[in-house]
């Protein structure tokens, strides 16, 4: 199975991390089923950009964008070319290290 490594995040993952997710796995997913709990305020349905991430390697190996996606990434905090929507981007057979911007637009975040 692939390896996905997480960079560190402050709050998500302050020691950065490495899981394992089955291919056809939404990154979304298998970070949450590995207790990261990026934000996915729209409960990934891709109608919000809180679960944008930046993959840093292994892009290319994941799904292509749809235009809704690519919409909404036109909105997330900290754009980048090889920017996603974890809720939207499918792990495939290669190993993947992403990035959690340290921040997002939801201005109604629980705890803050």
């Amino acid at each position: 199975m692939p390896t996905i490594t997480i960079l560190p995040h402050s709050e998500y993952c302050p020691q950065g991390a490495h899981i394992t997710a089955a291919p056809g796995d939404s990154i979304c997913e298998a970070l949450l089923e590995n207790h990261i709990a990026i934000e996915h305020a729209c409960d990934m349905s891709c109608a919000c950009t809180t679960c944008h991430i930046i993959v840093r390697e292994g892009f290319n190996s994941l799904n292509a964008l749809d235009e809704n996606e690519e919409d909404l990434l036109d909105r997330a905090w900290g754009l980048e070319p090889n920017s996603r929507l974890s809720c939207q981007a499918f792990v495939a057979q290669e190993n993947l290290v992403v990035e959690i911007p340290k921040y997002s637009i939801n201005h109604a975040k629980e705890k803050h």
